[in-house]
């Protein structure tokens, strides 16, 4: 072998060391060896130079210029997803470009306990900086989309089910609104209609005895005999009186229901109307939807809070009077008076 070509050899496998090394370090290089977390959001239409001169200054990756460079040969130009990311600088750029494309982006773990009100998850929502409380409660009582959805009803009170939920920063209120719609609709299935129309009630009506049930308990075992309550008074024809339901009528509500307060107009009254109330008054949870549609066997037609978090169950006005008088003696505020 000639000199001329040992150099020429030689040279070559300097330059492919080089490169090699550059190459594994615009794919695989970290900025920093710190694994402190960056949050960078990216907006909706935002190029990806914008994004890679973010992700600079944020000390996230070490040179724009590579990762451009390895974006383009891994062609993230045009997929990246928009929203709430968080990166750390001892990421490689190769798990970076792989984020964006994928869209993996941050997500916020948010729970909707059971019994909450539209109303009350708009206003956790915005506590969370996830959606703005007053477009989340117009989209959530918007009747054309109630109806795209396919529900019963002029809003989506009753539907958006409790659950722990984990949502991304840049979700529209749609977005967040079909997630919780697509949790009730997997819950209440085909056994739920089922047992609904085994006794007499479509999806709305068993939605509604469920809220006011889920209201009005919070003891998972007194559900079924609550239930039994609410189917027997209806088969007699007499008025539910329920105390949520009055509640969910007033305007403002202080802690404390008067005789007055028994008397508003609403439709939602069950003090003044037969009946069950034109809508849900909540997001009733899983049991008391079963509790809704599967009421316990019972004759009761009435039941006072015992003040311990139970009821007293009673047949008969007589026996129920004299629970009242032990129970709620000394509470006569806000007395069960069914």
């Amino acid at each position: 072998m000639s000199k001329r070509l040992e150099r020429g050899l030689f040279v070559l496998a300097i330059v492919l060391t080089l490169l090699t090394t550059h190459l594994y370090i615009t794919f695989y290089g970290p900025a920093q060896r710190v694994n402190s977390p960056v949050t960078i959001t990216v907006e909706q239409g935002a190029s990806f130079s914008r994004v890679a001169a973010r992700l600079r200054s944020a000390g996230v990756i070490a040179s724009k210029g590579r990762f451009l460079f390895a974006a383009r040969i891994m062609g993230a130009f045009k997929n990246t997803k928009a929203g709430e990311y968080e990166f750390s600088p001892a990421m490689t750029p190769v798990t970076i470009i792989r984020m964006l494309k994928r869209g993996e982006v941050r997500q916020y773990t948010i729970t909707v306990p059971e019994g909450w009100a539209v109303s009350d998850i708009a206003a956790l929502l915005q506590r969370k900086g996830l959606a703005d409380k007053d477009e989340f409660l117009a989209r959530a009582r918007d009747t054309a989309l109630v109806n795209k959805l396919k529900l019963p009803g002029p809003t989506l009170e009753g539907y958006l089910f409790p659950d722990t939920y984990r949502l991304r920063k840049g979700m529209s209120a749609t977005e967040i609104i079909e997630v919780m719609v697509r949790r009730f609709k997997a819950v209440y299935k085909k056994e739920f209609k089922r047992a609904a129309k085994k006794q007499g009630l479509e999806m709305r009506e068993a939605v509604t005895l469920a809220s006011i049930i889920e209201k009005e308990t919070n003891a998972t075992a007194e559900r079924p005999l609550i239930s039994s309550v609410f189917h027997n008074r209806l088969v007699k024809g007499i008025k539910l009186q329920s105390d949520p339901t009055v509640i969910y009528a007033m305007r403002a509500f202080d802690g404390n229901i008067r005789k007055k307060d028994l008397k508003v107009d609403s439709p939602y009254n069950t003090y003044r109307n037969y009946g069950l109330p034109p809508g849900p008054i909540a997001n009733p949870g899983r049991a008391a939807l079963s509790a809704a549609i599967t009421p316990a066997d019972s004759e009761y037609l009435y039941f006072v809070s015992k003040n311990n978090g139970t009821h007293y169950f009673s047949a008969s006005y007589k026996e129920h009077t004299r629970a009242v008088n032990k129970y709620q003696k000394r509470h006569r505020t806000g007395v069960k008076r069914r």
